[in-house]
């Protein structure tokens, strides 16, 4: 890791600092993923899983709710103003996200109470919705104010911890036979040791005080300024779960299981890009301010998100059979076709992750509302006609339309903004 540091460029040396933290957590996550995935596959059976799967799906299709004024509006926001204003800058933050998410909590729980879903997915989701009270509140914010610092090793860390400490609560809980729906408090559990975890490091670069402040001229350009995005992110959310709530609707839970049994395996996989986008976004995209420096980071960028992304998706197709079996067991062969050919989702969700960088830079929110709504669109009519065709592979198929829908809008913009 030192060696790292002897960079020339500071901003290089962090940046490499914090790529190394993050396929470290990366690798941890991905590992602690499966083994929770085979605990909870194998303890649950097919049906349960699957309810397990969609409650996971509600919970991220609701949570975007939560992510106004978020990173795309936060980070820049802190990279430009000085630092005796960054209390101020979180804790409107922090004032808006927390009513959000509140509200938002309330309304899934009168939704459950109201027999909206399935009363065992209800029960799931109950416990998963109060991840909302801290994952944007505290974590978001906080996380915010690291990436401005290219500085991710922190949050990392705690999320490494937790995540280890939560697989063995659910092997205790699944040694206990505890019920279902016990499973997503221990989520809710996760998420407040990180963001008390990040407070108390917070704190301790602030000279033990919080320091966080309301203002009321911030607070009214978070509310308004991040709407756009806010409303953009929901539909990449919604187009990023439109698979499952779709095949709910087309499958038997069971079914459904099976399919989300592979896909969530492939959604960690996939996750790894759009984190290298996350923290290498300060250093090579937004402080770049000269055209040509950005368009040869845009090339290099690109270049290395594919090429990782196509040798990764290689490896795990030729593993697909081996990972699934020893995963989830015998009872979840029918996954391993759907993860051989969703792995390679991850080549276009990387692209796509590393051009939208560039309208986050320039904060082009209309593009960005604009292009979510037609991957969106895109999406939803490939799945129309293709899931009852096909099942799962149709899903993927629309999954795989929305992407490249997604990722022509981003290029057809950096043409635009970054010409000569």
């Amino acid at each position: 890791m030192k060696v790292l540091t002897r960079s020339g460029n500071p901003d290089v040396a962090r940046a490499l600092a914090n790529i190394v933290w993050l396929g470290l957590e990366r690798l941890t996550q991905i590992a602690v993923a499966i083994v929770i995935s085979g605990l909870l596959a194998r303890y649950l059976g097919p049906d349960a899983f699957g309810k397990w799967q969609y409650a996971n799906t509600l919970l991220l299709v609701i949570a975007p709710i939560t992510w106004v004024c978020g990173a795309e509006i936060l980070v820049p926001t802190i990279v430009d103003k000085p630092p005796a204003q960054t209390g101020a800058v979180l804790g409107s933050a922090f004032v808006l996200r927390m009513g959000v998410s509140v509200i938002a909590l309330l309304l899934t729980w009168t939704w459950i109470g109201l027999g909206g879903t399935d009363p065992v997915v209800g029960a799931m989701l109950a416990g998963l919705a109060v991840t909302m009270l801290f994952r944007e509140p505290f974590i978001g914010v906080i996380n915010a104010w690291l990436q401005s610092m290219t500085y991710s090793k922190p949050q990392l860390i705690a999320s490494m911890t937790t995540a280890i400490v939560k697989a063995a609560l659910v092997y205790a809980l699944v040694r206990m036979a505890a019920g279902a729906a016990s499973f997503g408090w221990l989520w809710a559990l996760e998420a407040a040791a990180i963001a008390g975890a990040l407070v108390l490091y917070y704190m301790r670069r602030h000279g033990g005080a919080l320091g966080w402040r309301f203002d009321r001229t911030l607070f009214k350009h978070f509310a308004s300024a991040g709407t756009v995005f806010w409303i953009g992110l929901i539909g990449m959310y919604l187009f990023l779960k439109l698979d499952r709530l779709m095949l709910a609707h087309r499958v038997s839970f069971a079914e459904l299981g099976l399919y989300s049994a592979a896909q969530q395996l492939n959604e960690n996989w996939i996750a790894l890009a759009l984190m290298l986008s996350q923290t290498i976004a300060p250093a090579f995209v937004y402080r770049v301010t000269e055209t040509a420096q950005l368009r040869r980071n845009l090339l290099r960028l690109f270049a290395m998100t594919a090429a990782l992304m196509i040798a990764g998706a290689a490896v795990l197709d030729a593993l697909g059979g081996f990972i699934i079996a020893r995963v989830f067991g015998p009872n979840y062969a029918g996954a391993t076709d759907i993860f051989r050919w969703a792995v390679w989702l991850s080549v276009p969700a990387g692209i796509e992750a590393i051009g939208n960088l560039v309208l986050l830079k320039y904060q082009a929110r209309y593009v960005l509302l604009s292009k979510w709504l037609l991957a969106l669109a895109v999406a939803f009519a490939v799945n129309v006609f293709a899931i009852p065709r096909f099942n799962g592979y149709g899903a993927l198929i629309g999954l795989a339309a929305g992407y490249v829908a997604a990722a022509s809008v981003n290029f057809y913009y950096i043409r635009f903004r970054l010409r000569a």
